[in-house]
């Protein structure tokens, strides 16, 4: 018997950008489900990606190996590549101007040192079905 993989699907919506913005998040265990979704009065679409994927990760009781599936690259490339360049020089982009969101890359790389992570991009908008619940949880959640 195959054991059940966890996956997330994250997704980030923002009605301006800065804006209303609502974030949305799908745990998938097995056959068991849960959502979860939040909002932010004056926020941006990129904040609200990485959000998503803050509480996803935080909502989590005990460590764990995880899938973490997303639409956003600023988001899977943020941790997977970026990350550790920006703390190099000390919050800073290549092009020298600071990196914008330090507090939630730091809460986010915190949260995601508790398990094991594996980042899968898909495009949005796509029919993906994971994606589109997240996506619909994200804008449903805008105030």
């Amino acid at each position: 018997m195959a054991v059940p993989v966890l996956t997330i699907y994250t997704d980030g919506a923002c009605k301006g950008n800065p804006g209303p913005g609502g974030w949305g998040a799908l745990l998938c265990y097995g056959d068991r489900q849960q959502t979860l979704q939040g909002s932010a009065l004056s926020t941006t679409n990129n904040r609200m990606e990485l959000m998503a994927a803050i509480e996803a990760l935080q909502h989590l009781q005990h460590p764990c190996s995880l899938v973490l599936v997303t639409d956003s690259q600023y988001l899977q490339k943020g941790i997977s590549e970026w990350l550790p360049l920006w703390k190099q020089r000390d919050w800073r982009k290549a092009d020298g101007k600071p990196v914008k969101n330090v507090d939630l890359w730091q809460s986010l790389e915190a949260a995601v040192a508790r398990h094991e992570v594996s980042w899968q991009w898909v495009r949005g908008h796509s029919g993906h079905p994971g994606n589109a619940t997240a996506d619909h949880l994200a804008r449903t959640a805008i105030p």
